[in-house]
C-alpha cells in the first residue's frame, strides 16, 4: 500500500494524465493483492499437479541446483544475486546485510538486470551488429534471463523497465521515467499477492527513489556540480534519497535502520556492476561444468569484497539503530517517504518537505495505538533460522514467549525478529519460558527482557548453560524479574488460557547431561483446543512423558522436538500426540540435515499437515477454542481436525 500511495501522490502532483493512470491501476492491483482469496497453501507434503505444471518454478529450481553445482561455498549468495533466492541467506549473514544497509543488493533489482541488458547489448556492439540489433538482443537476452530464473518480482519489474528504456531508444521517443517506473511496478501484479512480496516492495520503492533522486539532481543540483566531483555528488545523493525512502519497510521488517547505508551503497555498487555479469555468465555456461566452475572461481573475489563490504559497514561503531516499529510510527514513516518522493519530483519541494518533516516528528511523540480486542488466541511460531522463538498471544493482547531464538557475533533473534514482530502488533509481554540453556532457544532472551521487562521468568533450571543463559539470568535480575523454576503441575492463567508444565521433574534430571532431556514441555489449552510445545526434548524425555502424562499428550498442535531431528519423535509418542499440525522451527540449509526424513515420514503417517519454518516462514495459528485458522506465507486456512478420539 506504500507503494501504491507514492504511485498515486506523485501522479496526482505532477498532473501528468498518463501518469496518474497508471498509478491508479497500479493502486487498484495493490489493493486488490491484499484482499484475494489465497489459492493454495504452503506445505511439504507431495506438490499438488497444479504446481508441478508450474514451468516457471521448475525452470528456477533447475537454475537453483545449477548455482549449487557451479558455485559451491558462494551458493547461498549467488543464489540471492541471480535468481532472487534468499532461502539459504543465514540468518546472521542477512542481520549483517540489514545493518549494512545492503539488503535490498541480496534480491533482484534495477541494478542487477540493469548490468546484464547493458553487458548484452555491449556484447552485440562488439560482435559489429548494428544499434538496433544490439537493442532487440539485448531485451530478449534479458527476457531469457528473467524467464530463466523462474521470473521473480523484482526481475520482472527490471525487465519491464528495461523493455521501456529499450522502446524508446529504439522509437527516438522520450518516456516519462515515472511511467516507466509505474508500468514496471505494474507488470509483477498479473500475480496481485506478489504486492505483498518483500523483495518486490523493496525493488519497486528503491527504483522510485532512484527517480526522484535524478529530478531532485536535474532541477536543483546539476548546475553546481561538475567532472567527477559532480558525479560523486550525484552518486552520493542517490544514495542518500534511496535509504530514507526505503527506510520505513527495512525498519518494519528487519527492525533497524542502518545510517551507514549511503557510504556502504556506494562502495557496493560498483563490486556487483563488476560481479554481476560474470554471475550470469557461470549460469549461462553451468551445462559445461568445467567452463563454469573456472568463471565462478573468478567472481569469487568480488563476492568476498560484496560481503566484506557488508561486514565492515556493519561493525563501524554506530552504523545501524535498533528501532521499536509500531502501527502508527510505520504509517507516520510511510507518509515522509511518500513526501520525500514528492519533494524531489517537484519544482517547488517546500510544501512536501514540511509534511515530511511534521510526519518525522510525529514519530518521535505519537502513542502507539491500542490494542482491539478479539476472541482469538494465536501461536506464532517465528521464523528465526535454527533455533526456536515461539509466541502466545491471548485475545487481550498479553504475549507469553516461549524461547528467544538465536545469538550470533553481534546480534540475536531479540533484537532482529521478536521485538519488532510484538512491537509492530502491540499489547505486553507477560512471562518468558525457556525450554533449556542452548544459545539456540536463549540467544535472544537478554535483549527482550531489556525492552519489555517480562512479569515472570519460568526455567527449567538445568545445571550450567551458554554465555547467553547466563545473560538471560542477570538480565532478568536487572530488570526485577520474578524468576520461577518449572515443576510438573505448575501453570499459567491468562485471560482464559492456560499454559501446564509437565516437565521436567527434577527427579528425573538428576544426573543428566543433556539440557535437551530437561526441556520444558508445555500444554497450552483454550477452549477445547491444545497446543503441545516440546522444546528440544528428545526420546529419553518423550519416553518419561508417556509413563508419567500419556493421557495429558494429545493435541492439535504439536510444535515439534529438536527442530525435526531423528533423536525426538517416536513412533509412540506422535501416537500419543496425535497432531492435526505439526510446525518445525528450522533453518534453511542447516548443518544438522533437520528436519529428518524420518521424522517427516512419521508426521505424515499419522495424519498431521507438516509446516516447515525453513519453507513457509512463521506459522501463525488463531483458534476462538473450537476453530482452527493456519496462516503462512501470507495464505489462510482451516484446519481440518481428527474429532476422533478428542
Amino acid at each position: 500500500m506504500l507503494i501504491a500511495s507514492v504511485a498515486l501522490a506523485v501522479g496526482w502532483y505532477r498532473s501528468r494524465g498518463e501518469l496518474t493512470a497508471l498509478a491508479m491501476v497500479f493502486a487498484a492491483a495493490a489493493i486488490l493483492a491484499v484482499t484475494t482469496e489465497p489459492l493454495e497453501r504452503p506445505t511439504v507434503r507431495a506438490p499438488k499437479a497444479v504446481e508441478q505444471s508450474d514451468i516457471l518454478a521448475r525452470v528456477r529450481a533447475h537454475a537453483a541446483r545449477s548455482i549449487d553445482r557451479t558455485f559451491g561455498d558462494d551458493a547461498p549468495l549467488a543464489r540471492a544475486l541471480l535468481i532472487a533466492d534468499q532461502h539459504q541467506i543465514p540468518t546472521e549473514m542477512r542481520d549483517r546485510y540489514a545493518s549494512a544497509g545492503l539488503i535490498h543488493m541480496l534480491s533482484i533489482s534495477g541494478l542487477h538486470v540493469a548490468v546484464i541488458a547493458t553487458a548484452m547489448e555491449l556484447l552485440f556492439q562488439v560482435a559489429r551488429m548494428s544499434r538496433r540489433v544490439s537493442l532487440l538482443g539485448a531485451f530478449v537476452a534479458t527476457g531469457v534471463y528473467v524467464a530463466v530464473i523462474g521470473a521473480p518480482p523484482p526481475a520482472l519489474r527490471s525487465a519491464a523497465m528495461q523493455g521501456v528504456s529499450m522502446a524508446s531508444r529504439l522509437s527516438q521517443r522520450p518516456t516519462s521515467p515515472w511511467a516507466a517506473w509505474a508500468l514496471g511496478a505494474f507488470v509483477p501484479l498479473v500475480q496481485p499477492r506478489i504486492a505483498v512480496d518483500v523483495g518486490y516492495q523493496l525493488s519497486v520503492l528503491g527504483m522510485c527513489a532512484l527517480v526522484a533522486a535524478g529530478s531532485l539532481w536535474r532541477r536543483h543540483l546539476a548546475s553546481r556540480f561538475d567532472g567527477w566531483k559532480g558525479k560523486l555528488a550525484r552518486e552520493l545523493v542517490t544514495s542518500v534519497v534511496a535509504c530514507a525512502v526505503t527506510a520505513p519497510l527495512v525498519a518494519w521488517v528487519f527492525g533497524r535502520v542502518s545510517l551507514i547505508a549511503p557510504v556502504s551503497n556506494l562502495v557496493a555498487a560498483p563490486v556487483i556492476t563488476l560481479a554481476q555479469p560474470i554471475l550470469f555468465l557461470a549460469l549461462l555456461v553451468s551445462p559445461f561444468g568445467p567452463i563454469a566452475r573456472f568463471i565462478a572461481s573468478a567472481v569469487h573475489p568480488l563476492l568476498f569484497a560484496f560481503d566484506w563490504v557488508a561486514w565492515a559497514a556493519a561493525s563501524t561503531p554506530g552504523a545501524a539503530i535498533t528501532v521499536t516499529t509500531t502501527l502508527m510510527t510505520a504509517i507516520l514513516g510511510a507518509v515522509a517517504a511518500i513526501a520525500l518522493v514528492v519533494a524531489c519530483a517537484s519544482r517547488f519541494p517546500v510544501r512536501p518537505a514540511i509534511a515530511g518533516m511534521a510526519a518525522l516528528a510525529a514519530m518521535a511523540v505519537f502513542p502507539a495505538l491500542p490494542f482491539s480486542r478479539n476472541d482469538r488466541v494465536e501461536l506464532h511460531v517465528l521464523d528465526v533460522g535454527q533455533g526456536d522463538a515461539i509466541l502466545l498471544r491471548t485475545n487481550a493482547g498479553h504475549w507469553i514467549l516461549f524461547d528467544a531464538g538465536p545469538a550470533w557475533r553481534g546480534g540475536d533473534a531479540g533484537r532482529t525478529t521478536v521485538l519488532p514482530y510484538i512491537l509492530r502488533r502491540g499489547g505486553s509481554l507477560d512471562a518468558f519460558v525457556l525450554s533449556h540453556p542452548h544459545t539456540d532457544h536463549v540467544g535472544g532472551a537478554a535483549t527482550v527482557f531489556a525492552a519489555m521487562r517480562p512479569r515472570a521468568y519460568w526455567d527449567a533450571a538445568f545445571a550450567g548453560g551458554s554465555e547467553s543463559y547466563i545473560a538471560s539470568l542477570a538480565a532478568a535480575k536487572k530488570q526485577g524479574i520474578q524468576w520461577h523454576r518449572v515443576h510438573p503441575g505448575d501453570s499459567i492463567r491468562i485471560d482464559g488460557v492456560t499454559v501446564s508444565f509437565l516437565a521436567p521433574d527434577s527427579a528425573w534430571t538428576v544426573g543428566l547431561k543433556d539440557p535437551n532431556l530437561a526441556s520444558t514441555i508445555a500444554v497450552v489449552r483454550y477452549g477445547v483446543v491444545r497446543f503441545l510445545l516440546v522444546g528440544d526434548a528428545e526420546r529419553a524425555e518423550e519416553d518419561w512423558l508417556l509413563a508419567q502424562h500419556r493421557d495429558e499428550l494429545r493435541a492439535d498442535v504439536l510444535k515439534v522436538g529438536h527442530h525435526g531431528s531423528s533423536t525426538s519423535s517416536s513412533d509412540a509418542f506422535l501416537d500419543a500426540v496425535h497432531p492435526d499440525l505439526a510446525v518445525i522451527s528450522v533453518g534453511a540449509g542447516n548443518m544438522y540435515g533437520h528436519p529428518s526424513n524420518d521424522v517427516l515420514h512419521a508426521l505424515s503417517r499419522v495424519g498431521a499437515e507438516v509446516l516447515r519454518t525453513d519453507q513457509a516462514g512463521t506459522v501463525i495459528v488463531r483458534t476462538d477454542g473450537v476453530h482452527i485458522e493456519v496462516e503462512a506465507k501470507g495464505d489462510k486456512w482451516q484446519l481440518e481436525r481428527d474429532s476422533s478420539g478428542r
